[in-house]
């Protein structure tokens, strides 16, 4: 993953994409203005729900094109 920034706000889920291959859940959302997606495989998928409307800081970067989650907690 290339460009790490690190973002805080309130945390908005957009849409739940389609399962990844292994079928974990996938989701679009939104902190700020910044708008994201949570990796292929990744357990922020699972968890990401659970903090929808709570304000989280988080890590994101580029990977393969698509600014996507790397690190997500509750602040």
């Amino acid at each position: 993953m290339k460009n790490r920034i690190n973002h805080t706000g309130a945390l908005q889920v957009i849409e739940r994409l389609d399962n990844s291959s292994n079928g974990n859940p996938r989701y679009r959302a939104e902190v700020g203005g910044l708008e994201f997606v949570t990796a292929t495989d990744s357990m922020l998928g699972y968890s990401i729900t659970n903090l929808e409307g709570k304000a989280v800081a988080i890590t994101v970067g580029s990977h393969y094109g698509r600014i996507t989650l790397d690190t997500m907690i509750a602040i």
